[in-house]
């Protein structure tokens, strides 16, 4: 991607993953594409034993350096909190967690770019995906003067096959093999497969495939009980200890992916156009968003979560489809976080064997009052006041009825 006066970027902050795409890219960059110079920028937003040797892998192919920043505190407090917050899933099942992850990365590019001068900033993002979006606009979101380069958009390459060829010619090791064939992205809130074999949808994903979660049929026999505090909407302490954001994630990904707690396995619908078939592990993510879910069911007006439960299909696109610094993201953000002022006090969770289920909640700021829910005898509620509520209620349905011809 040239500038206004023709020029291509000479300085290039890449973000970096140390796979395949990103080692090859980088190659590619310096030897095929011309760059001066290719700044390798990785953040640590949960990617554990992958950080290792990252940075003596990006100089030996050619980076000038190689950045590694810790965004583990800040994805999970100013990111995957807010989304919790807003109760977001897409399409019903998905958690978000790649999309999430974008917007902290881009935005730590820019910084890096302004820092050292660079012209531009480059991804590894397909041009089928939804990740080029997300990269994409969160940059012009953040600096209208930052040019991007998408390589995948301007290479020869057609598959993962041809970089695999590429990285075996110009001596690139990568973790990908042809004997296990897809991709995956890991943070603090989830890891996802795509590619390779499980581009069929039919086919059941391999048992050895997954990381964080334990197979259902192999979880402990005896159930695992589990509070989860919060405080104004976010979780705070895990069976009374108090953690600070990344670590408690952490702390109920353990938990939860030991009995098997947070394997989805979706068709889902990109922002390009298509569908994609994705496998994701969000073991402490599941039991976070079903634990403040029931959190809400006691604290919240019931007009307040019927509003809120409207805009969740909307704030959760935002999120997926990258528009995480539009002004409607935070617009709603705020309506949302307008909502959380009371939605604090702990949540007693059961995990068996993969299943998850509230099984007690209780709150300072608790709308359930056992005098009006009693089925027992009781001062404060007339149960004949509800034959006039019905009447009222029901007059709507019942004019067109009495104005039918004949009747």
């Amino acid at each position: 991607m040239t500038d206004k006066a023709g020029r291509e970027p000479e300085k290039i902050i890449l973000a970096y993953s140390g796979g395949l795409d990103t080692s090859v890219i980088l190659k590619w960059l310096l030897t095929d594409r011309g760059a001066k110079e290719v700044i390798a920028f990785c953040a640590d937003v949960g990617q554990a034993e992958e950080l290792e040797g990252l940075e003596e892998k990006a100089l030996k192919l050619g980076a000038s350096k190689c950045v590694i920043k810790d965004l583990r505190e800040e994805f999970v407090r100013d990111y995957v909190f807010p989304a919790m917050r807003a109760n977001a899933v897409y399409e019903g099942q998905y958690l978000l967690g790649t999309s999430l992850a974008r917007p902290v990365i881009a935005k730590h590019m820019v910084d890096l770019a302004r820092a050292e001068g660079a012209d531009a900033v480059a991804h590894g993002a397909t041009g089928k995906g939804n990740d080029q979006v997300r990269f994409e606009l969160a940059t012009m979101a953040l600096d209208k003067n930052l040019k991007t380069v998408a390589p995948w958009r301007e290479w020869n390459f057609k598959s993962r096959s041809e970089l695999l060829a590429y990285a075996a010619k110009n001596g690139i090791e990568v973790p990908v093999t042809a004997e296990k064939p897809y991709s995956t992205d890991r943070n603090l809130l989830h890891i996802s497969f795509e590619g390779g074999i499980l581009e069929d949808p039919w086919a059941e994903p391999r048992e050895d495939m997954f990381v964080l979660t334990t197979a259902p049929e192999k979880a402990p026999d005896k159930p695992t009980y589990v509070t989860v505090d919060f405080r104004e909407g976010d979780p705070v302490a895990v069976d009374s200890v108090e953690l600070e954001p990344a670590e408690l994630l952490k702390k109920l990904n353990e938990i939860a992916g030991a009995n098997g707690v947070g394997r989805v396995d979706i068709v889902e619908s990109r922002y390009v156009g298509m569908k994609s078939r994705g496998v994701y592990e969000t073991p402490g993510g599941t039991l976070l968003a079903l634990a403040h879910r029931n959190m809400e069911s006691l604290t919240l007006d019931r007009e307040v979560i019927a509003l809120k439960d409207s805009l969740v299909p909307r704030y959760s696109a935002m999120v997926y489809n990258g528009y995480w610094f539009s002004p409607e993201r935070e617009a709603l953000q705020n309506f949302v976080d307008g909502t959380q002022k009371n939605v604090t006090g702990t949540v007693r969770m059961k995990l068996h064997k993969g299943g998850l289920r509230t099984v007690g909640r209780k709150s300072p700021f608790s709308l359930y009052s056992p005098e009006h829910a009693t089925f027992e005898e009781d001062a404060v509620y007339d149960q004949a006041d509800a034959g006039g509520f019905i009447r009222v209620n029901g007059l709507r349905l019942a004019i067109p009825l009495a104005k039918k011809p004949g009747d």
